[in-house]
């Protein structure tokens, strides 16, 4: 919104594919705030209140949390420890990561906490996947997704980790490699790598990672909405506190609209495919409520009718005639400085010449 005024948005995805996207909550993290300790704070808040809410019973599935590639997800997982989520984000290209540990021999000197390594650019550390899908998607061809259970990341005390006392725990999740065949606009795609802070899944939650991964896009379309058409970043706010109260004003008259989907008709072009009952979305344009006219005139408001004047025609019937050019005129005429002849110039020069008494070359007149 402003330059130094980052938000912090939670929003909950609808099933299946759609532009739309419940905004639960928006925080603004302050400059010297730890985003992974605000962003686990505001997790907590949220689905404190979706149990609150009735949303969320004993013995549903666990909340499953997208993240993008700037999150901590493993020290996420750590905060979050004993609420019913699971957490999934993108790791970088360049991470290493490690199995676990091999049992002791019961030899001397400190036992081992990490396993082989796992570098997600070097193929050669790759051993066989444990669990490997094929999807045949409409957008991206065949998805092929590579799963490894129980995959950690090694910490060191350094950054956040480095007030931690005690040991450093060990964060084992599930590691997903996706590849498909192309994208809308790129027909080379790189892989993406993904981890879920969920050990031991099966096919099944494999594909729902990554394809829940691929609709976390959804509130991309919400954030140009919020800017493109309710203005969020129109009016010029100085102050931090009036950027919050304007934020909330923007995700309230977004939620209107929203849950106003079923008033709206689907108004489209004729050459346009026709959403089906209920999946409406915000673009390409805002939605048009359709009302039927009112039959009489609002409350305190008269109408009257009266008599229009004649107009005058403002075009004129005959065009004028065309003049001619005044120096062609002038040339038939033979008033034109240029239409003298060229003798008469030189018969005149010369009497001006004999009547001053102009002499020649040898001083003679």
């Amino acid at each position: 919104m402003i330059p130094g005024w980052p938000y912090s948005v939670v929003a909950a995805l609808e099933p299946g594919r759609t532009s739309w996207t419940a905004v639960l909550d928006a925080i603004r993290p302050g400059p010297a705030d730890d985003e992974t300790e605000v962003t686990a704070t505001q997790v907590r808040d949220v689905v404190g209140r979706l149990i609150t809410a009735g949303h969320w019973q004993p013995g549903d599935p666990d909340i499953l949390i997208v993240f993008d590639a700037g999150y901590d997800v493993s020290r996420l997982a750590r905060q979050l420890t004993g609420l019913p989520v699971e957490l999934m984000g993108r790791l970088r290209p360049d991470r290493v990561l490690y199995f676990p540990a091999p049992p002791g021999t019961g030899g001397r000197g400190r036992p081992a906490r990490h396993g082989p390594e796992f570098a997600l650019a070097d193929p050669a550390t790759w051993p066989g996947a444990q669990i490997t899908t094929s999807t045949a998607t409409s957008r991206y061809g065949t998805a092929v997704a590579a799963a490894w259970d129980r995959l950690h990341p090694r910490l060191t005390h350094r950054g956040a980790w480095l007030g931690h006392d005690g040991k450093l725990p060990i964060i084992e999740g599930t590691l997903i490699r996706l590849q498909v065949d192309h994208l809308p606009g790129d027909r080379d795609p790189k892989p993406v790598w993904l981890w879920s802070s969920r050990t031991g899944a099966g096919a099944a939650e494999v594909d729902r990672c990554w394809q829940a991964f691929l609709r976390r896009f959804d509130l991309e379309h919400t954030f140009r909405l919020y800017g493109q058409v309710l203005g969020w970043t129109a009016p010029k706010i100085r102050g931090a506190e009036a950027a919050d109260r304007w934020t909330w004003l923007i995700i309230a008259a977004h939620t209107q609209l929203r849950l106003a989907r079923p008033l709206a008709g689907d108004l489209r072009r004729p050459c346009e495919r026709p959403c089906a009952p209920g999946r409406l979305t915000p673009g390409p344009g805002p939605p048009r409520i359709s009302e039927p006219p009112r039959e009489d005139p609002l409350p305190g408001q008269c109408t009257e009718t009266r008599q229009t004047r004649p107009r005058t025609s403002a075009r004129v019937k005959e065009p004028p005639s065309r003049t001619q050019l005044r120096g062609r005129e002038n040339l038939q005429k033979g008033t034109h400085p240029q239409s003298r002849p060229r003798t008469r110039r030189l018969n005149g020069k010369l009497s001006e010449c004999l009547i001053n008494g102009w002499a020649g070359p040898g001083g003679r007149p």
